[in-house]
């Protein structure tokens, strides 16, 4: 046979599968020559997914430890006072790494966004403070985790997401599930709860822009003039009822600044990595026995 005889080798015939021929010359050819395939993307797309999905859990768990933070600290000090803390603590602790990363991280040409989402993470917070002062650990949980519901009717109606009848039914459901826990009409129900679901819709209004946000601007950006305009918008009804905190105070402020900053940048990278936030609430809800149980625990 001639040296320069040329060997045609399909690699894969799987249905639905791209087909693959490679032409060798058959007296070069040794046995360390590795065939040529065309990997499946498939495989790389699910492994972002899960990824993504374990960044909102890690998103998730910060979280709870930042409620026990703000429901201790917000028994003395006030709700702006809270939060005015918590976002400057936030700013000061991301300063290092915005200089770790160069003058060119402080650069952004999106300021009006920047004001817009710290303008609705203000109000948020600030509700949601109220809301573990005033509602049971337990009430304020389950409220919360009525985001996803808000957050699938603004991603199908701002980001064009596909939301299947699966998952309105599960709204639907979960919705039911809140009414059970409020139970309007009955003794124990108290009408500033209701502020708690307002924050909700405040924070799925954030998890949308945010996620319009995604590959717009740095993480880094984002996360710290999150910090900062937060921190400004809330300084002033902040100064106007200050009490003066203890070290110990301080001390979990300054904690929950930094957790501030991890939580969002959690919910960045997994926004990041997972192509629709439909996707999330079934992940919000898997967490939502370990709120209530290490909240109520605390705080009985």
């Amino acid at each position: 046979m001639s040296s320069s005889r040329v060997a045609a080798v399909p690699l894969c015939k799987r249905r639905n599968t791209r087909v693959v021929t490679v032409t060798t010359h058959a007296a070069d050819a040794t046995a360390g020559d590795a065939p040529v395939t065309v990997a499946d993307a498939a495989p790389k797309k699910a492994s972002a997914f899960v990824v993504g999905i374990l960044w909102f859990f890690g998103h998730q768990l910060i979280g709870v430890g930042n409620d026990v933070i703000m429901k201790y600290t917000g028994s003395t000090l006030g709700v702006a006072q809270v939060v005015f803390l918590r976002f400057a603590f936030a700013t000061l602790t991301m300063l290092p790494v915005m200089f770790l990363s160069g003058v060119e991280s402080f650069k952004t040409d999106r300021v009006p966004l920047h004001v817009a989402r710290s303008v609705l993470l203000a109000a948020g917070i600030g509700l949601y403070c109220y809301g573990l002062s005033s509602a049971p650990i337990a009430v304020v949980t389950t409220l919360n985790f009525t985001i996803p519901l808000f957050t699938l009717v603004m991603a199908r109606v701002f980001l064009k997401e596909r939301v299947d009848a699966t998952r309105w039914i599960g709204t639907l459901a979960g919705f039911a599930g809140v009414m059970v826990v409020m139970q309007p009409g009955g003794a124990s129900f108290n009408p500033q709860w209701l502020v708690v679901l307002l924050s909700a819709a405040m924070f799925a209004s954030l998890d949308v822009l945010n996620k319009i946000f995604i590959g717009k601007e740095s993480f880094w950006a984002m996360i710290f003039y999150t910090a900062l305009f937060t921190t400004v918008i809330a300084a002033v009804p902040a100064a106007m009822a200050w009490v003066t905190p203890t070290g110990a105070q301080l001390g979990l402020l300054a904690i929950l600044g930094a957790g501030a900053n991890l939580l969002l940048y959690c919910l960045l990278k997994s926004f990041s990595l997972v192509g629709k936030y439909c996707a999330f609430p079934k992940a919000r809800h898997c967490l939502m026995p370990l709120s209530e149980y290490s909240t109520s625990n605390i705080y009985q």
